[in-house]
């Protein structure tokens, strides 16, 4: 029992979602048939984020369809209806067990063989168990862990039965960050055990976390670092009603939330494809060592061109949304020239972001070299009031190498990717700047020493611009005017988050 197709993406999440798209309004598109996705969720592809920020909210809460892809970038929604007009296969609660690439054919867990000419790699990753670091109790009913609907499925389940009650949340990362959050929000006191000094100590300098930790202690939160749960108590019927730690105490437990980190979900092609950094080693043109297969998203590690050509992999739905356009693109061989960049390095710039609370971060590039604050990091009583506006700049080699904002605007938020982008140097005055902080960034955001960069700017994207030392630093702060100056459009900021 089998079939063929000409294109085969395995996996159902962000990158399956874009890739289809992609290859639908390619040309003439993909005729009906030529196209298969196989993913083990029972729905089309969505919007991951959406799983972390608005499904979890006690009210008004986001639900399918309304968060399928492509809509976190402000495009179609692709609901299994839009699937079948096009004539696209969706192979649901489906999983491939095995891989021949020399052959181009999987074999599911239905017994069915399904063979391809081209395949696109789209498996992700999946949530670290605790069971991978000595403790038990992940198969209790109240521990939720948070990577597709049917873990946000069982954690809204799990937080209604346990309104006014204990969480504990294991791990200080994107995801535990996140689900407190929506703990909080759902009237759950929150205790967040990891054991790092600080809170997204991957991401976060020592002072951005002291922030955000503070705002999360005025919600209620509490923080205990430095430290780790070892085992769980249970309740006759099974349920953890308390999580002990290496020290010996107790924390109180109606429920708990797993965040401890992610690992791609490459094993399917060892020994068959190259691998580095944990993921499927893919070139500029996301192509894997057989150049009839292709990887994109949390699975794919690939060459930066930005960041010298350094081999990355990226756990983020900017990364996903964007490689699965890439591939698409290279695999189409596109006319524009866009393939031939790849061979130096895909063209992306590192991109992150999150939303809480009342707060919204984003950060752009790599978090390398020495960081300058600036802003006000002070949280206001009772974590209310107007929105905070501060941040960091990542400076190494005297140029920009990363950004951190919170509470920008959009038109802020696109200078400080552009700034970023274009590798603004900086001089002495990161010092002024971190001493006068935004008065110093609203008076040099007004000068027009520019120069003008062209960069690595990939087919479609407008070039980009720099500008001197000093409005590069002080566009990371406050220079809204700056995209009105030039009429640039940053291509690297989310339109729509949930």
């Amino acid at each position: 029992m089998g079939r063929a197709f000409a294109y085969v993406i395995l996996g159902g999440g962000v990158a399956a979602g874009y890739a289809a798209l992609e290859l639908v309004r390619h040309g003439d598109g993909v005729s009906p048939g030529e196209l298969c996705i196989i993913s083990d969720e029972a729905v089309a592809p969505y919007e991951r984020p959406a799983l972390s920020k608005g499904y979890l909210l006690p009210r008004g809460a986001a639900r399918l369809p309304v968060f399928h892809t492509c809509v976190g970038a402000n495009d179609e929604l692709l609901t299994e209806k839009w699937y079948k007009d096009h004539g696209i296969e969706l192979v649901l609660e489906t999983r491939a067990v095995s891989a021949d690439v020399r052959r181009k054919t999987l074999l599911t867990n239905t017994g069915e063989t399904i063979s391809y000419k081209t395949l696109i790699v789209a498996t992700g990753a999946r949530a670290l168990k605790l069971e991978e670091f000595g403790v038990t109790g992940s198969d209790a009913a109240n521990v939720c862990y948070l990577r597709s609907l049917e873990d946000a499925d069982k954690m809204v389940g799990v937080m209604r039965s346990c309104h006014g009650g204990n969480a504990v949340v294991i791990g200080g990362g994107y995801i535990g960050m996140e689900c407190a959050a929506a703990l909080v929000a759902n009237e759950i006191k929150v205790a967040m055990v990891f054991p790092r000094k600080h809170c997204m100590d991957r991401l976060f300098t020592p002072k951005i976390a002291e922030f955000y930790e503070n705002y999360y202690a005025a919600k209620g939160v509490t923080f205990i670092k430095e430290a780790r749960v070892t085992s769980f108590e249970t309740s006759s019927d099974g349920k953890v009603t308390g999580a002990i730690l290496r020290d010996g105490r107790r924390l109180p437990a109606d429920m708990v939330v797993v965040g401890i980190g992610a690992r791609a979900n490459n094993t399917l092609f060892d020994g068959q494809l190259t691998m580095e950094n944990g993921g499927i080693k893919v070139n500029g043109r996301m192509q894997t060592s057989d150049a009839a297969v292709y990887a994109v998203g949390d699975v794919a590690a690939f060459p930066v061109a930005l960041l010298g050509g350094d081999v990355r992999r990226f756990e983020h739905v900017d990364c996903a949304r964007r490689t699965a356009r890439r591939a698409v693109a290279a695999i189409m061989e596109r006319s524009d020239g866009t393939a031939e960049v790849g061979k130096k390095g895909f063209d992306y710039l590192p991109f992150f972001y999150s939303r809480v609370f009342a707060l919204s971060w984003q950060f752009y590039g790599d978090n390398v070299g020495e960081p300058v604050h600036f802003g006000d990091f002070s949280v206001p009583p009772g974590a209310a009031g107007g929105r905070p506006k501060f941040g960091a700049c990542w400076v190494s080699g005297g140029l920009v190498a990363g950004v951190f904002l919170e509470g920008g605007s959009r038109e802020e938020n696109e200078a400080v990717a552009s700034a970023v982008r274009c590798r603004a140097r900086i001089g002495d005055v990161a010092a002024e700047l971190e001493s006068r902080g935004l008065a110093f960034a609203d008076q040099e955001s007004r000068r027009k020493w520019t120069r003008r960069c062209y960069g690595l700017a990939s087919g479609g994207d407008k070039p980009t611009y720099a500008w001197h030392a000093t409005v590069g630093v002080a566009a990371a702060v406050s220079i809204a005017a700056f995209a009105y100056w030039y009429g640039w459009q940053a291509p690297y900021v989310v339109k729509r988050e949930f």
